[in-house]
């Protein structure tokens, strides 16, 4: 039988279970340390997946295969910041 590695949600249905332990205070002071721990790693783990995710999906491939960062449009940072303001000018008010 192969070792598989959790998915993502896998492993946060495992922190989810753990949260709703320790919140509910019923735990002996080794094992709430220990599922403390183990929620950190959980934690830790999944935020590298996210990371990875973040990373792949701000890439984009050029014609011949390369992967490149993804850049916008110039002017979308600067529309970014100011999010409502044409809505703003179109009120009769």
């Amino acid at each position: 039988m192969a070792n598989t590695k959790p998915t993502f949600e896998e492993n946060m249905q495992h922190l989810e279970q753990i949260v709703q332990e320790l919140q509910a205070g019923n735990v002996p002071l080794e094992k709430a340390l220990s599922e403390f721990q183990t929620g950190v790693k959980l934690s830790q783990t999944m935020q590298k997946t996210l990371q990875n995710a973040e990373d792949t999906l701000t890439k984009m491939m050029t014609p011949d295969g390369e992967e490149v960062p993804f850049k916008r449009d110039k002017g979308y940072e600067a529309q970014a910041e100011q999010p409502d303001q044409q809505a703003d000018q179109d009120l009769p008010f």
